[in-house]
């Protein structure tokens, strides 16, 4: 018999941030064989190589921003899951995951709090790769003009 473990929503929303690239709260909520989990290793791991090619060839790879793009993704999709566990209703997270367990999730501030850092970590991380990226692509296309020579 297959038994079924009370599912923390606080746990998983901490997870999400703090973990979520490594696809924890996936592993917590789904266990090991989630595709999504393993997806999120899959694209940390792009990133993580992504951003050496980057540093290594002074932003000019398009190899390294592309693995980059997919390394955000798996962040940014880590911080919108945390955002989105930490909000859902506690009614609806039992009905989800704790239907046939006496212990039920309560969420208080804590919850509140993840969400909230969750929210300014992943907005302000994604407004600093957008200026980055804006800034290479303007460097890189930027033509001299050549009637003031």
């Amino acid at each position: 018999m297959n038994a079924v473990a009370y599912k923390s929503k606080t746990l998983t929303a901490g997870l999400a941030m703090l973990f979520g690239t490594l696809g924890l709260h996936r592993f917590y909520l789904y266990g090991m064989r989630d595709r999504f989990g393993w997806a999120h290793i899959v694209g940390s791991a792009c990133g993580v190589a992504g951003w050496g090619l980057l540093v290594t060839s002074e932003l000019h790879s398009l190899a390294g921003w592309i693995l980059t793009i997919l390394g955000a993704i798996s962040l940014f999709s880590a911080f919108l899951a945390a955002i989105v566990y930490g909000l859902r209703p506690d009614e609806r997270w039992n009905a989800q995951f704790n239907t046939h367990v006496s212990n039920k999730s309560q969420s208080g501030w804590i919850a509140v709090i993840i969400v909230s850092v969750s929210l300014f970590v992943g907005a302000m991380l994604m407004m600093v790769g957008l200026a980055v990226a804006f800034q290479t692509y303007f460097e890189i296309h930027d033509t001299p003009n050549r009637l003031s020579q």
